[in-house]
């Protein structure tokens, strides 16, 4: 009987870059709103806070996915490179290491011995970074992608926010983008949690329970300094 087996693994690359994106859109954009309107600023000071807070933190995260993946992308193309030397200079040995590998996995030594043989000599570097590194082509770093997921999924998610300015009135902005920006924040933990086969209650209580927090302290913090200037 042939079955499907649905994995998820293969979308953890894009899949945390964008709900990262998301949700410190949604976090730093309304936070920065509630801080500025707290402090009883005009509706267009707070809408070009937005705006700023939103292209500053699009690229920012842009760049900080781009740095960071591209050097676990150099970790790994490093370590793929001393392998291939390593192969080179010694394969009986590189061949034995793999073999002791599938040992300790559970396989009997003459077998894991034979696995070893046939797996090198169809990828031998293949074989070592999957086994011995950790690296396949599954997980393995892709700077562009993380990037460009981790912006537009920003730029989405502190866009909502703002649309709320434009909705309602200056004296309800505080309370209203909010309450607005927690149900938001509910709704990507729910759809990031269903993406990646999680507890759906226990991703929207994370999201928002830190969402709220951030919210509230950048809001009391400017109410406080604002009544003193």
């Amino acid at each position: 009987m042939n079955t499907v087996e649905l994995h998820r693994t293969h979308r953890i690359g894009w899949l945390r870059a964008a709900v990262l994106g998301a949700n410190d859109g949604i976090v730093s954009t309304a936070s920065l709103i509630v801080g500025v309107a707290a402090a009883e600023a005009s509706r267009n000071s707070v809408l070009v806070a937005g705006m700023a807070g939103l292209v500053a933190g699009a690229m920012a995260m842009a760049a900080g996915e781009y740095v960071s993946v591209s050097s676990q992308s150099d970790t790994e193309n490093a370590d793929l490179e001393r392998e291939r030397k390593e192969l080179a200079s010694d394969r009986e040995f590189e061949q034995a290491e793999l073999a002791a590998i599938y040992v300790q996995r559970g396989l009997d030594t003459e077998l894991a011995r034979q696995v070893a043989a046939q797996l090198m000599a169809k990828d031998a570097l293949g074989a070592h970074a999957r086994d011995e590194l950790g690296i396949s082509d599954t997980l393995s770093a892709r700077p562009v992608q993380a990037a460009l997921a981790s912006a537009c999924s920003f730029t989405v998610g502190a866009t909502l926010p703002l649309l709320l300015v434009l909705m309602v009135p200056a004296s309800g902005l505080v309370w209203v983008v909010s309450g607005g920006s927690l149900f938001f924040l509910a709704a990507l933990g729910a759809v990031a949690a269903r993406a990646g086969g999680a507890s759906v209650w226990k991703s929207v209580a994370r999201v928002t329970f830190w969402g709220a927090m951030a919210m509230a302290l950048t809001a009391g913090v400017s109410a406080l300094f604002g009544a003193k200037l």
